[in-house]
């Protein structure tokens, strides 16, 4: 098959590249950018398998060939699966396929020389053969358009996203491609289960002139990723699919030696990795950190925070959401650290369409961290009118139990529609979740609680009811000032008797300047005392 010519380099510029484009398993009108040597997998079935494949429609789209010890064996396409035969696998069948193919390793996977099929074995409890799955390879020249600017930049090591079956190799494979061949760099592909450059000594030509060396076996990846940099003076290492804590510690030593990685992680975005403990360390690695008064008063937060350990292995992520969705974290760094801070990172879109060419949305800043005191419209109370409140990750329970004890002329609503305020808490308020500006962007009045409790729940309630509590502003400030009194003559004094609730309030005041209180007398004439400190 004739290999196409380099497509024109894309600087990324236009918002709408005009190259066509082709995607794997789905060839366009370039035929030649796909290569797939169909029929050497074909060769290696049985032949009444083979002659049944032949008989279908839609030959192109096929993804992979089931054959399970006693079903009836199945053809999966992009969009359809077909049984091919009424009859059953055989023992002979499977041991037909096994006996054509290369050597089945470690990891159960084998291969076709010079080719990009793979063949999967299913093993019963002796280790014999009971299923294959026979998965076309193929090699598709335009898909690394989409991100083309990105793996031609000299030095940014790049980490691709993404979940099982969204082209991930692919890319990779045409990526290595590209570096070698267009960008003249010496590049090294570190083939774990030969995947990316296919079965046999001589590597397929999707990898172009760039090397391939083979791992025997999986667990040994990370030994060949630095013997790649020690042995053959590579300026770029391709590797796929890291994995284990080893092999991250590898990309870090690869990184720090300058030479730049092109590699793969399963996952679906940024926070799967900084949830990961152990692929946390390609972004540079979570570590807890206790912060003085002043810097936690000043960020806003509680004392222990989560912060970024080290310098990320990797300069760019970017999540394949699926074969033409695309989200980019041009800076690792600034995308984890605002992350952990509770600010979204900035990502930019680029989307495949239709016809071949490349639609980038630029990164847009993110947007502004949802702040109460700026937020939040004071609410406006109606008298006659309760206040309706819509709780955010605050316990339902316990505030009604507030809005019983208080007696307060307020009530919680299921929806936001229906609410007057929406109440939350702090710790909701760091992680600044999308449902949470959705209801702020409407216009609701939004506060927060700085715990769930029901001491600030009850706080909350007489801030905003205030004119339904005229009695608690009364006792609340002749009790500040007896607390300046304590304070400044360093003797004990009393209040005025109040009942129980008001009470209550009073004693959590004077223990919030630190000083004691202790209720005495009997009703209607039980009062509150204050002590000053040692007495």
């Amino acid at each position: 098959m004739t290999r196409p010519e380099p497509a024109a380099h894309d600087d990324g510029a236009a918002h709408t590249a005009s190259l066509p484009d082709v995607e794997c398993g789905k060839p366009s009108a370039m035929s030649s950018a796909v290569v797939e040597n169909l029929d050497l997998l074909l060769d290696v079935l049985p032949a009444e398998v083979r002659d049944a494949l032949i008989d279908e429609s839609g030959l192109e789209n096929l993804l992979e060939v089931i054959l399970d010890l006693g079903r009836q064996p199945e053809a999966r396409y992009l969009d359809k699966t077909r049984f091919l035969l009424n009859a059953p696998v055989s023992h002979d069948d499977i041991a037909f396929t096994v006996s054509r193919v290369g050597m089945f390793t470690h990891d159960n996977r084998a291969g076709i020389p010079r080719t990009l099929h793979r063949i999967s074995a299913i093993r019963n409890r002796t280790g014999e053969a009971i299923g294959l799955t026979c998965r076309v390879g193929r090699a598709v020249f335009g898909t690394v358009r989409i991100v083309k600017d990105l793996i031609t930049e000299d030095k940014k090591s790049i980490l691709l996203l993404g979940p099982p079956g969204v082209g991930k190799t692919t890319l990779l494979r045409e990526a290595a491609r590209v570096l070698a061949d267009e960008a003249d760099k010496r590049v090294i592909v570190v083939d774990t289960s030969n995947e990316i450059a296919g079965d046999g000594d001589i590597p397929h030509s999707g990898i172009g002139r760039a090397r391939r060396m083979q791992v025997p076996s999986p667990n040994l990846q990370h030994q060949v990723m630095i013997e790649a940099v020690e042995n053959h003076m590579p300026e770029v290492i391709v590797v796929d699919e890291i994995g284990t804590e080893a092999e991250a510690d590898a990309a870090r030593t690869i990184a720090e030696r300058g030479v730049r990685l092109i590699a793969t992680a399963h996952g679906s975005e940024l926070e799967n990795l900084i949830q990961n403990p152990t692929l946390a360390d390609l972004i540079g690695g979570i570590q807890s950190v206790t912060l003085g008064d002043m810097e936690a008063r000043r960020r806003g937060t509680q004392k222990t925070v989560l912060e970024r350990k080290a310098p990320p292995t990797f300069d760019v992520l970017i999540e394949i959401h699926d074969r033409s969705h695309f989200a980019i974290h041009p800076e690792v760094t600034a995308a984890v650290d605002g992350f952990l801070r509770g600010r979204p990172p900035a990502v930019e879109r680029r989307t495949r369409l239709d016809d071949g060419q490349i639609e980038v949305r630029p990164a847009e800043p993110p947007p502004e961290p949802l702040d109460p005191a700026v937020d939040a419209s004071p609410y406006q109370a109606t008298p006659g009118k309760p206040l309706r409140i819509f709780p955010y990750g605050v316990n339902r329970h316990r505030l009604e139990q507030a809005i019983r004890d208080l007696n307060a002329p307020a009530r919680l609503v299921p929806q936001a529609n229906q609410a007057d305020v929406v109440l939350t808490v702090k710790g909701q308020l760091k992680r600044q979740p999308k449902e949470l500006r959705l209801l702020v962007s409407h216009g609701l009045p939004l506060y927060t609680l700085r715990s769930d409790t029901l001491v600030q729940m009850g706080k909350f309630l007489r801030d905003q009811l205030a004119a339904a509590f005229p009695e608690d502003q009364a006792a609340l400030n002749e009790a500040e000032a007896v607390v300046e009194q304590v304070l400044e003559h360093k003797r004990a004094r009393e209040l005025s008797p109040q009942i129980p609730r008001l009470r209550r309030l009073q004693h959590e005041l004077v223990k919030s300047y630190g000083l004691r209180s202790k209720s005495e007398g009997e009703d209607p004439f039980r009062r509150l005392v204050v002590y000053p400190n040692g007495e």
